[in-house]
């Protein structure tokens, strides 16, 4: 039979990195329940680093998966503050409220933040990130990739990136991969363990990744965001005054419907519209070079018509695509001159000019 005591004791070799004595002795553990061989229990964290947290929560579950008569183990991550998100701003200027850092603060070399989104999964918003990313550094510039999806860290498999990041005077030093600097919670935790945060949580966790991460300069930070209109658009648009944000979606109504979702959020939040990417727009056969419009076809122009947005890129449906993500190489860089690849340095070239545009349109500052 599984005791407290048993569990307890397992936890004490646990020890807070920042602090150097152990999760019990300073009174993380919450709510330890224990149902027969199953034993759930809630990390109370309080000002640790985004690093130190995944690895107490990493450490946490594999000792108590030890312990004699375990067979199933959930640690939850919660805060020991027990504060509250900020209300939502209502624009970029009052986003940063008294006492809060500036956004200068936490990137000041990075000149330009860009949010790849989506309303629903399984569009492919990954996949355009890392070619969006690399066809950026193509160009001459210097680049970095944050991924904000905890719940399905994809970026380090698609880089081909497996080592974890290193520490140099207190703060992260990121993970390079084909010329970009990159960060992850998937370089942080085990492929098979799940993270239970909450909103709380992922607010530090974005927070953490820009201040404590060592960007250095920067032409373009570009952020994976995980799918829908959740916690992790919310605390980004209000950490940092984003440049714009990419959206994408495929033909299909019933993509088109969770994107205009996802726009009207980030409209709330006065965050610019860079444009539409309609990914797996087509497929054009090898053998006989006909185009099959599977998903449906005109979607990603209704959607960029319907915001007076531009349409950035049609992306066509092709195996070597994914398998080029699967092997840790974007198809960008692995057949540079194919169709998708040119297709995603026309996007770069696109946001760019997007970018450039919008920033000259911008009314100067009223005086007086």
């Amino acid at each position: 039979m599984v005791t407290q005591d048993a569990v307890l004791d397992a936890l004490r070799a646990v020890k807070d990195p920042d602090a150097q004595q152990d999760i019990v002795t300073l009174g993380l553990i919450r709510d330890l329940s224990i149902a027969e061989s199953q034993v759930s229990f809630t990390l109370a964290f309080t000002n640790q680093s985004a690093a130190s947290k995944v690895a107490m929560h990493s450490m946490a579950s594999r000792v108590v998966g030890q312990v004699p008569g375990v067979s199933r183990v959930q640690v939850k991550m919660g805060s020991g503050q027990a504060r509250p998100p900020q209300a939502a701003p209502q624009g970029h200027a009052h986003a940063h409220g008294h006492g809060q850092p500036a956004p200068q603060d936490f990137i000041p070399e990075v000149k330009r933040t860009i949010a790849v989104s989506s309303g629903k999964g399984g569009v492919g918003k990954s996949t355009v990130t890392v070619n969006l990313a690399v066809a950026l550094r193509l160009s001459g510039a210097s680049v970095g990739i944050i991924d904000v999806d905890v719940y399905g860290p994809d970026i380090p498999l698609m880089l081909g990136t497996r080592g974890r990041p290193g520490m140099f005077e207190n703060r992260i030093i990121p993970v390079e991969a084909h010329g970009m600097k990159m960060m992850s919670i998937g370089l942080l935790v085990n492929d098979k363990e799940p993270l239970v945060w909450r909103g709380p949580m992922i607010h530090s966790f974005i927070q953490q990744m820009l201040k404590d991460v060592n960007w250095g300069a920067l032409d373009y930070l570009v952020f994976d965001m995980p799918p829908g209109t959740g916690d992790a658009q919310l605390s980004l648009s209000q950490v940092i005054p984003l440049s714009g944000v990419v959206m994408v979606t495929t033909p299909q109504e019933v993509a088109l419907l969770d994107v205009r979702k996802a726009i009207a959020m980030f409209q709330k939040l006065n965050v610019p519209i860079l444009g539409i990417v309609e990914n797996m727009s087509y497929f054009v056969a090898p053998d006989t070079g006909k185009r099959y419009a599977i998903f449906g076809e005109g979607g990603g122009q209704r959607l960029a018509g319907e915001y007076s947005v531009p349409l950035l890129a049609q992306v066509p449906l092709d195996p070597s695509t994914r398998q080029a993500g699967d092997e840790g190489t974007p198809i960008t860089l692995r057949v540079p001159d194919s169709p998708q690849a040119r297709t995603f340095r026309d996007l770069a070239a696109a946001v760019q000019r997007r970018l450039d545009e919008m920033t000259t349109q911008r009314p100067l500052p009223k005086i007086g």
